[in-house]
């Protein structure tokens, strides 16, 4: 379960300006102990180290771009972690690599990139996805959900019509997936986790899920990985999804 050459995201308008009328969309699905950076735009002195272009030296000019921007926006997460900037290269399928003690996630979609960061002690691990609030491309639907899903969403979309419980879906399992990965090491397929979600009362799209994993694995402290909690939001076009797993007491 990976959005890497696995999700076909639909198209939403170009990247725009910084918000200025709200809160950061991260820092509403994630804990005060992650530190994060987001932006709606491509920022002309985003940079990366020759490490990072040699990943990305044949890649056309889409992918250099939120390649780029992503690691911009780590940098500018780890910096409020007083951490110096570093290259993030990949490591075991393609993750990203953090710098010792830190645990971190990115994402990208159409108009949006953003990370967050914590400390190890903070958290044992994170995930994060956004993607574009529209429905899946055809036939997706039904290659990452398990039938009792299905039927759980029918039941939420009859509730809240405005939310595409899809595409949120989707982006719960990115998100579960990037924060079982770095405890495992693992492949974790999209049928692998059992997922169940709750809105929020009130007008705003937003809510919280509970991952159930269907498979068995310790995490580095020799905890059973049994499921994760997570929450979501949707806003400005996008659907936002995040995990914090706790560090052992």
């Amino acid at each position: 379960m990976t959005s890497t050459g696995r999700d076909e995201r639909t198209h939403v308008p170009p990247p725009r300006g910084p918000r200025d009328d709200g809160p950061a969309l991260l820092a509403e699905v994630l804990p005060a102990a992650a530190e994060t950076a987001e932006t709606f735009e491509d920022p002309a002195d985003a940079r990366l180290f020759p490490e990072e272009e040699a990943l990305i030296a044949k890649a056309v000019d889409k992918r250099r771009r939120e390649f780029t921007t992503a690691r911009h926006c780590a940098r500018q997460a780890l910096a409020r972690l007083g951490l110096p900037p570093a290259p993030l290269v990949h490591g075991e399928r393609g993750a990203p690599t953090w710098p010792a003690g830190v645990v971190g996630s990115m994402t990208h979609c159409d108009g949006y990139r953003a990370a967050a960061v914590a400390r190890r002690a903070d958290l044992a691990s994170l995930g994060i996805d956004a993607e574009p609030h529209g429905p899946l491309p055809e036939g997706v639907y039904e290659s990452v959900t398990l039938p009792a899903e299905r039927r759980h969403l029918g039941g939420l979309a009859a509730l809240r019509p405005d939310v595409h419980w899809d595409r949120l879906l989707f982006s719960a399992k990115e998100s579960v997936y990037k924060t079982w990965f770095p405890l495992t090491g693992a492949w974790l397929d999209f049928e692998e986790a059992h997922l169940e979600f709750e809105a929020a009362s009130g007008g705003a799209a937003r809510g919280t899920f509970a991952a159930r994993l269907l498979v068995s694995r310790d995490d580095p402290e020799g905890r059973a990985l049994t499921g994760f909690q997570g929450r979501w939001l949707v806003r400005d076009g996008l659907v936002v999804t995040a995990i914090a797993y706790p560090p052992a007491a």
